[in-house]
């Protein structure tokens, strides 16, 4: 393939910013995608602009929907008779593998990253006003704060802490069976499974 030509060293540049993809990995998929125009790049192409045209975070629970409908995700509409339980999460990737292990029955939010020490969350806006609204307007009995064993996570799960505890609700976190500096997205279910049902109460001083 001739790298040479501009546009498909673009084209590589921007798919090798994909997780697990180096530039190797990169080339192969731009080859793919050159070899099979018609039938897999022009329908990407299309699908990308629709999704970035069409799809947005919605501002009370965090999660994807369409920006022409309101957000109908079960985990944003409240059901007094369905759940009690919030997990608060970072991202996306985080919510969709604890969904896919069965490991928690509850509304998710999702934060949309983490804080280091000496930032505000506002700076990366992270829905964590919105988090206390929903502790508040909502009969929730428990608040599960899924961060991740690193420092960011760690720190922002302190932030969500101070935030919500005047509310008198139980806030527990994952047990410490969570590897220090993993990630929730590349845990294995047993694990996971083990650290939802070992949480422990987070002491409010």
């Amino acid at each position: 393939m001739d790298s040479h030509v501009k546009e498909i060293e673009e084209l590589i540049k921007l798919i090798s910013k994909f997780p697990g993809l180096g530039p190797k990995s990169a080339r192969r998929v731009a080859l793919h995608l050159l070899k099979n125009k018609d039938t897999i790049a022009k329908p990407l192409s299309q699908s990308l602009i629709d999704v970035y045209n069409k799809v947005v975070r919605c501002s009370i629970c965090g999660n994807i929907k369409s920006k022409e409908i309101k957000c109908t995700i079960d985990q944003c509409s409240y059901h007094k008779e369905k759940y009690d339980k919030i997990c608060v999460v970072e991202n996306l990737a985080d919510m969709w593998v604890i969904l896919s292990g069965n490991i928690f029955s509850g509304y998710f939010h999702v934060l949309g990253g983490t804080i280091s020490s000496g930032e505000k969350f506002d700076q990366k806006n992270l829905l964590i006003d919105s988090l206390i609204q929903r502790v508040k307007n909502n009969s929730l009995k428990e608040v599960i704060i899924a961060t991740s064993a690193t420092v960011e996570g760690q720190t922002t799960a302190h932030f969500i802490e101070d935030a919500i505890k005047s509310s008198k609700i139980k806030i527990t976190k994952l047990a410490q069976g969570l590897p220090v500096g993993g990630e929730i997205e590349q845990l294995d279910d047993g694990t996971l499974y083990s650290a939802f049902e070992n949480r422990v109460p987070v002491t409010n001083d």
